[in-house]
């Protein structure tokens, strides 16, 4: 088999560990902007300056998506049961668009309060004590936002990432504060209104851009190319594999992700032998990559002939479409005539009608024969 009940349990242990890190780094995220809540808070009400409490409030915003996060965290870890066979992973995805919807609550509020601003602008007083608290927010923002989301990256966590670039923005509203702060200061012109509303649309382009990759992950991509291919070369590099198709992966968080796929193995194989064949594929693709995969068969004619004419001549008549990406699983029966393989064309054709008339020249240029095709899904390169 491989795989032993050890690497299960070693599995199981580097995804409790991953929770527990994820947890870990978002108590630190929590407790920079719990002490920047404060001081901000303060500052703004001292100097009287919107963009200040405004950005206080950003902050507090950034404690709660952490939160989130330990609480999304938490329940994706849950075991699976009757209702979710598949585990809670993708609780991870919700909380990373409730982040997401965090973000852009803060973004439109940020924006709104800086056209009033612009409107009916209002001078500020800073000190120089205001001053040095908001150079040092800039500097924790910029570390909490570049150590978040690079944590977020390793453990594969949207959250975290999110989280990350959230703390990046609130560095550049920070510095944008100071700026305010310091034409205010030499030229006494009031530009928060503006500063702030330049930041606020890039902290709504921002939630946008994570509300929709989480959505997208929810969803249902199409499967990392760098992993397809190192999954299917891991995969052909079974002895009596001849080729793997129809790979798909669906992902049920980052600690469970099923899929399936099959290979191409010569029509004399044994049952025995495709047993153990399709069992060490599993166990072997679970050991290397942490994926369940279910492995269907196709069969390879070995007999020649007239089969290798037939799949020629599909090959053939296929190539003529510029739609067609690739057939598989061809078998031909010549004693019965009957052809059967899989074909996959390109998304957003016609693909029935193509379809169609390959079968309708194959009947044309072999007759007495017939063509079991079926239209295969792009799923991966």
């Amino acid at each position: 088999m491989g795989c032993s009940i050890v690497c299960w349990m070693e599995w199981r242990r580097s995804m409790k560990n991953r929770r527990n890190e994820i947890v870990r780094v978002s108590v630190v995220g929590i407790a920079a902007n719990v002490v920047l809540v404060i001081f901000k808070a303060v500052v703004g009400l001292v100097s009287g300056s919107i963009a200040v409490l405004l950005d206080a409030v950003n902050n507090l915003s950034d404690a709660l998506s952490s939160v989130i996060t330990i609480v999304a965290t938490k329940l994706a870890g849950r075991a699976p049961d009757a209702k979710h066979p598949y585990g809670h992973g993708r609780i991870e995805n919700i909380g990373s668009v409730t982040i997401a919807v965090i973000i852009l609550l803060a973004g439109i509020t940020a924006f709104r309060e800086s056209v009033a601003k612009i409107l009916q602008p209002e001078r500020a007083e800073y000190s120089i004590v205001s001053l040095i608290i908001i150079v040092a927010a800039i500097a924790v923002k910029l570390l909490l936002g570049h150590y978040v989301k690079r944590r977020g990256k390793e453990l594969h966590a949207e959250s975290l990432v999110a989280s990350g670039s959230d703390a990046l923005f609130d560095a550049v509203i920070s510095a944008s504060t100071l700026v305010a702060a310091v034409v205010s200061i030499l030229w006494h012109v009031t530009v928060e209104g503006w500063l702030g509303a330049v930041i606020a649309a890039v902290i709504i382009k921002s939630g946008v851009e994570i509300l929709m990759d989480s959505l997208n992950t929810i969803i249902g991509q199409r499967v990392d190319s760098e992993l397809a291919v190192k999954l299917k070369q891991f995969v052909c590099g079974y002895e009596g594999v001849h080729g793997a198709y129809d790979l798909s992966l669906h992902n049920y968080g980052p600690e469970k992700i099923v899929g399936a796929v099959h290979v191409e193995v010569d029509d004399t194989m044994t049952a025995r032998e495709i047993h153990y064949l399709t069992r060490s594929i599993a166990a072997g693709v679970y050991r290397e990559f942490g994926i369940v995969l279910t492995v269907g068969i196709y069969a390879a004619d070995t007999s020649g002939g007239e089969s290798a004419a037939l799949r020629a001549a599909v090959e053939e008549i296929a190539a003529e479409y510029p739609e067609f990406r690739q057939l598989h699983g061809f078998y031909a029966d010549v004693e019965n005539k009957n052809v059967t393989f899989d074909l996959i064309l390109a998304f957003g054709c016609d693909a029935a009608g193509i379809r169609d008339q390959i079968v309708q020249k194959l009947s044309e240029r072999f007759p007495g024969y017939s063509f079991d095709v079926v239209l295969d899904s792009d799923l991966t390169d």
